[in-house]
């Protein structure tokens, strides 16, 4: 199903009613060069200038609602200025969906890639188990298609649909391989490809491949663990440090100026809302920076 962020429409209807902004996406498309290798790599079944006029007629709607809605609330208030304040803060809104937007098929490529990686080392070893014992290549990509390998299993699984209806298997691992978004799945589909285009020994072959992911595993945890040092000491500064001084301190000012109750609550729970969300922001940047080759 075509999912287009931000938008409160039926796909199909949506798409009938992009036709109409087709002249503005065209205007548009040559501003973003890398949407068309993104929207293939996300598996986003459109081209450029529809996938832009799609989203072009659900800000178009949105930009209505929204500017509808901002200036009744602003009128709300008594001002005479409402229309313009209200067009302001809808074009406003709508720069940044828009850009959101554009930005989607990148996201959904990237957690293409994590859900490749995070599997790939595992089902690669499950490729050269059943090489050693004789199994023919069609069938392990079977397996492995109906395996338990998240993202992995799927892309196994395209090819398997391919060769099925005729492709060559050959052509449809250069073919899955040109449009992954994952460059150590490329590289192992292109070592595997070559390998059979050369009539050598795919067990060596995958072996090969195998030890450089592993390779790499371990370079990502290296740097994984370089970037934890200076997380760790900003988390425990921002976190824990400051937060105590201050609750010190205020503790020491509020004796000596006489706050309120109610304003020392206040400062107290704004203190901790502040933690909270550092607490989290830091909790999102260490899922962030984990390495993709390690599986959950």
């Amino acid at each position: 199903m075509i999912k287009i962020p931000f938008s409160f429409l039926p796909p199909l209807l949506l798409l009938r009613l992009s036709k109409v902004f087709l002249g503005i996406s065209e205007f548009i498309a040559p501003m973003h060069p890398l949407l068309k290798l993104n929207l293939k790599q996300a598996d986003i079944d459109l081209d450029v200038r529809q996938y832009i006029s799609m989203c072009v007629s659900t800000d178009f709607f949105t930009f209505i609602f929204l500017f509808i809605a901002s200036s009744i609330l602003i009128q709300s208030f008594g001002s005479k200025s409402s229309i313009l304040f209200g067009f302001i803060i809808s074009t406003i809104f709508i720069f940044f969906i828009f850009m959101e937007q554009m930005a989607y098929p990148k996201l959904v490529a990237n957690r293409k890639v994590k859900g490749i990686e995070k599997n790939l080392l595992s089902a690669m070893q499950n490729i050269l188990v059943q090489l050693n014992s004789g199994i023919p290549l069609f069938d392990i990509f079977v397996n492995i298609s109906k395996g338990e390998y998240g993202q992995v299993s799927q892309e196994f699984a395209k090819a398997v649909k391919e060769i099925n209806a005729g492709k060559p298997q050959i052509d449809a691992l250069e073919d899955m391989a040109t449009v992954n978004p994952s460059i150590l799945f490329r590289r192992t589909l292109w070592q595997l490809v070559n390998g059979m285009k050369t009539g050598a020994d795919l067990s060596r072959v995958m072996a090969g491949s195998i030890d450089a992911l592993g390779d790499e595993q371990v370079i990502q945890i290296q740097k994984y663990g370089g970037q934890l040092s200076p997380l760790a000491m900003f988390y425990m500064l921002i976190a824990v440090i400051i937060p105590s001084l201050g609750m010190t301190f205020l503790i020491i000012i509020a004796s000596f100026i006489n706050l309120s109750s109610f304003a020392t609550k206040i400062i107290f729970w704004s203190l901790f809302s502040v933690v909270i969300f550092f607490q989290i922001m830091f909790i999102g940047i260490i899922k962030s920076r984990r390495p993709n080759l390690i599986s959950d």
